[in-house]
């Protein structure tokens, strides 16, 4: 099978030779590749250079484009720090009031010059080169993670009870710029877009079915009716959120190191939907001798085993992880089929 046969199997609940490999790579592949952060972030070629290496020197069967939050922003026009070695934020919140929403408009996510573009030609990319064998991902922050970068997540809480409406009203002007930003990637050729909404993981089961659900639920949507798939990405403890994350009708669902895999496996096991996690990034990969990494690994497959599973850490792969521990992360599945 190829590698986007094998992520589509695990899927779609279908019979594949091997348990699909789907790590999240960004620092680990820009180390790798001999250019800064900046570069990582700010070029798609460089982005596009970096993925593509670790897929011709590790077995993993997905890719992305994953880089930064705050993509949106800087085309909304917030005023951006680009650092040499670490991720793309913005200086100052953009949104303060419902004022500062008033003079925003919808920006072009194919805009030449813009950031959203550039993620849109890193897609295309990576479509082009291998997308025929290997799982090709988009990626955006769902509204509410959104609505957090453009406002600060301080701010953003606590207009959760102050100025519910307000909130509402940010987040209805975000999910239009999120779909179009998902669409723009889908029709580049993306196989699935990954959609982060970690800040979701700071908020109630009340909150989340208000203020994060919907939004979600909306994005999921439309990126189904282009033809596309997508994975929700919340990072932290997502214990008091599982059954209504999994209500936003995403068709993988990643699980952060923080939540008890039996939990997970019940959850997702129950509902009849793909997952993939939840190694810590720190302790089963950077910190890790190859030997002791797959045998974490193998606690985690022959758990899931007969339940639609990709194995994966709960977050990012650490910089600092050896070739020879992540080289084992990736052959692991091999020795549990």
């Amino acid at each position: 099978m190829t590698s986007k046969e094998r992520c589509l199997a695990a899927i779609e609940g279908e019979a594949a030779d091997r348990t699909p490999v789907f790590p999240l790579l960004m620092f680990f592949a820009q180390s790798r590749s001999g250019i800064t952060y900046r570069e990582f972030a700010t070029n798609a070629d460089a982005l596009v250079g970096a993925q593509l290496s670790i897929r011709d020197k590790f077995p993993v069967d997905a890719i992305t484009v994953c880089s930064d939050a705050f993509r949106v922003s800087a085309d909304l026009g917030a005023e951006m720090v680009y650092p040499e070695d670490k991720p793309p934020f913005a200086a100052s919140p953009l949104i303060r009031s419902r004022s500062d929403l008033r003079k925003l408009g919808l920006p072009d996510p194919m805009r030449s010059g813009s950031r959203m573009a550039d993620r849109v030609d890193a897609v295309r990319q990576l479509v082009e080169t291998v997308g025929s064998e290997c799982l090709v991902l988009g990626w955006v922050d769902m509204p509410f993670a959104e609505a957090c970068s453009v406002c600060g997540v301080s701010d953003f809480m606590l207009m959760l009870v102050d100025d519910p409406s307000g909130a509402h009203a940010i987040l209805e002007f975000l999910t239009d710029i999120v779909i179009a930003f998902s669409l723009a990637q889908v029709q580049a050729g993306a196989h699935m877009i990954g959609a982060g909404d970690a800040a979701a993981s700071l908020i109630s089961p009340e909150q989340y079915r208000v203020f994060a659900l919907p939004y979600e639920q909306r994005v999921v949507e439309a990126v189904h009716s282009a033809g596309a798939f997508v994975k929700l990405h919340i990072c932290g403890n997502t214990s008091h959120l599982l059954d209504d994350m999994i209500r936003c009708g995403a068709d993988l669902f990643n699980v952060d190191h923080l939540v008890d895999f039996e939990v997970a496996c019940s959850a997702y096991g129950k509902a009849g939907v793909c997952f993939k996690g939840n190694l810590n990034p720190v302790a089963d990969m950077m910190q890790s001798s190859p030997e002791e990494c797959a045998a974490k690994c193998g606690e985690l497959l022959r758990r899931a085993k007969g339940l639609r599973y990709m194995l994966s850490a709960g977050c990012e792969i650490p910089a600092d992880t050896s070739d020879e521990t992540f080289l084992a992360f990736c052959e692991a599945p091999r020795a549990y089929v």
